[in-house]
């Protein structure tokens, strides 16, 4: 049986001397791996062991001792807590060559395969904004942050309306802004989320598996033509109608507006009926002179 959380080690000064797949840090303690998110190479913290295998352990930075020197600050604020993102405080020219030592390791020294000389990665003019399609859940049960559990204080609104938190299908994290798509999506998630509230609509519930306010996707071509898709969680024509027209007339960019009401039991729409609101049923996108019609449910490269 393995020991209980509270009886796991708190590490004092250790330094974080790598990084490792899925956006961790790590250092090693007495010939054992400790994975570490959010760690840079340099750092030197203390280090809260979460979980521990026969081979490696799991932790987390309890506070940072003293800084590495190649820590950036983070653009967003939500950094740290929200699960994507998660090499934000690393120079983009370092997240390269850390992407290309992976590729490197996995091929010759995992795989054993011979390799030429490998060209430098090229990286993207563009590393904010440049999602062309975000999808964002609306909950009842907004994640509460450790600072808040630990003062106490009472948060009698847990609506959000964000990104679901890493472990946790019931949660989800209440999005201020998020950089990963043109801002127009931040202005769009909160009107529907400020409507939802002053409207008092019901948002979804993702263990009672009811409410109205289910998720929102929005896809923003090249072209500039926007799609919008509110998912609603019940049948409810007249609120659901009214949240549409007030969408439509807010913001009249939206060159495709569709609605789809799911009431199954998860997320996805692939094999729902999309109704068309106001506009086209698709948007265009446009790649090395070719020009794609792309629907509610077609896939398209996330990064044009």
């Amino acid at each position: 049986m393995g020991r209980k959380k509270k009886d796991l080690p708190l590490l004092e000064g250790v330094e974080i001397t790598d990084v490792a797949a899925e956006g961790n840090a790590l250092t090693r303690i007495d010939e054992m791996v400790v994975f570490v998110p959010f760690g840079a190479p340099g750092d030197i913290a203390d280090i809260k062991i979460d979980r521990r295998k026969r081979h490696y352990a799991e932790g987390h930075i309890e506070r940072i001792v003293k800084p590495s020197p190649i820590r950036e600050e983070p653009r967003c604020e939500h950094f740290g807590v929200c699960g994507g993102c998660r090499w934000q405080h690393l120079p983009y020219s370092y997240q390269l060559e850390c992407k290309q030592r992976q590729v490197s390791d996995a091929l010759q020294r995992i795989a054993k395969v011979k390799l030429p000389e490998i060209s430098p990665i090229l990286g993207s003019a563009c590393r904010w904004e440049y999602r062309n399609k975000m999808e964002y859940t609306f909950s009842n049960r907004k994640w509460l942050t450790f600072d808040q559990l630990r003062s106490g204080e009472e948060v009698p609104d847990r609506d959000a309306a964000g990104f679901h938190i890493p472990g946790a299908f019931d949660k989800v994290l209440d999005i201020n802004r998020c950089h990963l798509q043109d801002d127009f999506t931040n202005r769009l998630r909160l009107f529907v989320k400020d409507y939802g509230k002053r409207h008092s609509l019901p948002f979804y519930d993702l263990r009672a598996q009811n409410g109205l306010l289910r998720t929102l996707m929005v896809r923003i071509a090249s072209t500039g033509q926007i799609m919008a898709v509110m998912v609603t969680g019940a049948d409810d024509p007249e609120p659901t109608a009214a949240l549409m027209d007030a969408i439509a007339a807010e913001f009249p960019e939206i060159t495709s507006l569709m609605l789809c009401v799911n009431t199954k039991l998860n997320d996805s729409i692939a094999d729902q009926e999309i109704r068309l609101w106001r506009g086209t049923p698709y948007i265009e996108e446009e790649m090395e002179g070719l020009r794609f019609r792309v629907g509610p449910k077609s896939f398209y490269q996330t990064n044009s």
